[in-house]
């Protein structure tokens, strides 16, 4: 159903576009003709867009602008108000003492010990006739490899603690009699 049209400039502009979408949907056998089947009907598919759109922006004025309607929200509860407790009485800090932080124990890594040292100073072949002699006598479990490491170092300090030479673990000369006992 068509909306009431209500002023003579609707009227006028409702009637012109009508008339133009009328003429262009008969085919007028003008200019019309020249133009191909596939023209003619996108031609009548603007002019159909047009009144249909003229009529939407009618139907629009026409219709009251809705208002919001408020969001239903409940009833505010009731809560009793906070209690408050008075300020406890001043209490005057105590003195403590500073202590110190205690410094944490920095251990010097395996790699930087005279026996380290020592081990990488001798060629590939005595390296792993060192860790071959202390897997003979039970201390070393790891591959024969001839590298130093954690297994390595285990191995010559329990090697050197049975032997009741672990003073000698702290110097480099000391290391180096350790292991000459192994080797040769």
């Amino acid at each position: 159903m068509l909306p009431s049209v209500t002023s003579a400039k609707t009227i006028l502009k409702t009637g012109l576009f009508g008339a133009l979408a009328l003429a262009i949907g008969l085919g007028a056998p003008s200019p019309a003709q020249a133009l191909g089947k596939n023209e003619q009907k996108f031609l009548q598919g603007v002019a159909a867009a047009i009144v249909v759109d003229r009529i939407l922006d009618d139907v629009r004025r026409q219709q009251p602008r809705r208002q919001h309607q408020p969001i239903y929200a409940p009833p505010p509860v009731y809560a009793a108000p906070p209690v408050y407790a008075p300020p406890a009485a001043y209490v005057q800090p105590q003195y403590r003492p500073h202590r110190p932080k205690p410094q944490p124990v920095y251990r010097t890594s395996i790699y930087a010990t005279p026996a380290a040292q020592a081990f990488n100073a001798y060629g590939p072949t005595d390296r792993r006739r060192i860790q071959q002699q202390l897997a003979a006598r039970g201390y070393y479990r790891s591959g024969i490899d001839g590298s130093f490491g954690p297994g390595t170092y285990n191995a010559i300090v329990g090697y050197a603690n049975d032997r009741g030479q672990s003073r000698s673990l702290g110097t480099t000369a000391g290391v180096f009699g350790l292991f000459d006992g192994l080797v040769y």
